[in-house]
């Protein structure tokens, strides 16, 4: 069963609070001071507070003390307290109604909600943990709390060529945004298995876009485009590939905490717009070295700005996070954590809410086994 927080338990017990309120203000001022006024309050604090039952009980209690309260002040008045009566009456049953209402509300928003999931799950499918030695954490930060996916995405997988992942971010919002994002990871997913090289994937990829556009209307048929970053790592895990098309650049973490952006030396496109013109795909290769991570996401996280317009920056604030979290505990988070980290700080720089989508992929390289004995401390 799960236990709620403090507050929830505690905040069920304030109609009853403004009940006894009103007792005490009674007792307190003159016989011509009413607290009828508060007691009517009672049934409407309790109705997203308490189920129909106890916004019923509500309204009966507060009945009941308004009534013993004018019994036992010796003012009580047949004609003037049965208007207060029904009077509280009349506003327990409105508040029962707005209670009913309320729940019925909430009911079809967790359908909703729990239809959302399941689209989330079959278009945006959470990857395993490892793949052979690489191990992996992905996540998924949605701007709107119902709109669980939209235009960002990330999918990894275990190919004849090696590990290879992608993160991108499609132009637009909505069911549209959702088609494209579906097209996207099922063209990947085919491509990776039978395409030799990235550039050759890519190619696979941008040819599915243009006819994927060609089915469209309006700005999605001339205007639609995916920022794409195809990663792919040596069978040792040694080096990883990179095809950046105008996407965010990666950050590549090392075990010591230094961090490296790894931005294109050579600019290119986003994939899906080919129709007007011919860009190459250029594939960058790094080193790879036991305990780091790469960590990939999408612009949500590099446009997040704080109040005085400042945007985020994670190459700087990434790594103060991972050596602060180390000097806490005397050793690197797990990917999984580096998220976490991640997620909240975005929030915390941007003032609550995602400002946009996020989606987050960190890829981590973990040290050897026997490396691990002599590093204690070290994941």
């Amino acid at each position: 069963m799960r236990v709620m927080p403090v507050w929830s338990r505690v905040r069920r017990g304030v109609p009853a609070l403004v009940i006894a309120l009103a007792a005490l203000v009674d007792l307190l001022t003159p016989t011509s001071v009413s607290s009828a006024p508060l007691l009517a309050v009672a049934p409407v604090t309790a109705v997203s507070l308490l189920s129909q039952v106890g916004v019923i009980g509500i309204g009966l209690a507060a009945m009941a003390v308004q009534a013993g309260l004018a019994f036992a002040g010796g003012s009580y008045s047949w004609q003037g307290d049965a208007a207060v009566q029904i009077t509280l009456a009349s506003v327990t049953v409105l508040a029962v109604g707005l209670n009913r209402s309320l729940r019925m509300q909430h009911a079809s928003a967790s359908r909703a909600r729990y239809a959302a999931e399941v689209a989330q799950r079959a278009v945006l499918p959470s990857p395993p943990s490892r793949l052979g030695d690489l191990r992996i954490a992905a996540r998924y930060v949605p701007a709107e709390d119902m709109a669980l996916i939209g235009g960002d995405l990330y999918v990894i997988q275990e190919t004849p060529f090696g590990v290879r992942a992608m993160v991108g971010d499609v132009r637009g919002k909505g069911l549209s945004a959702v088609t494209a994002v579906s097209v996207d990871i099922g063209v990947f997913r085919y491509a990776a298995d039978h395409e030799h090289d990235l550039p050759a994937l890519v190619g696979c990829m941008e040819e599915a876009l243009l006819r994927e556009s060609q089915r469209r209307e309006g700005l999605d048929a001339t205007e639609g485009f995916t920022t794409a970053l195809i990663v792919q790592f040596a069978d040792d895990l040694s080096q990883v590939h990179i095809v950046n098309r105008g996407h965010p650049a990666p950050v590549l973490l090392h075990a010591d905490g230094r961090a490296r952006v790894l931005e294109p030396k050579q600019e290119a496109p986003p994939l899906g717009i080919s129709g007007l013109g011919e860009w190459t795909s250029p594939v960058e290769t790094y080193p790879f070295l036991p305990g780091a991570m790469l960590l990939c996401f999408t612009d949500g996280v590099t446009e997040a700005r704080d109040p005085g317009g400042v945007f985020y920056n994670p190459a700087d604030r990434v790594p103060h996070m991972v050596q602060s979290y180390r000097r806490q505990t005397g050793h690197l988070p797990d990917p999984s954590t580096v998220l976490d980290l991640l997620a909240r700080d975005v929030s915390r720089h941007s003032g609550g809410a995602p400002q946009d989508d996020q989606a987050l992929l960190v890829l981590h390289r973990p040290f050897p086994q026997k490396d691990l004995l002599a590093r204690p401390h070290v994941l």
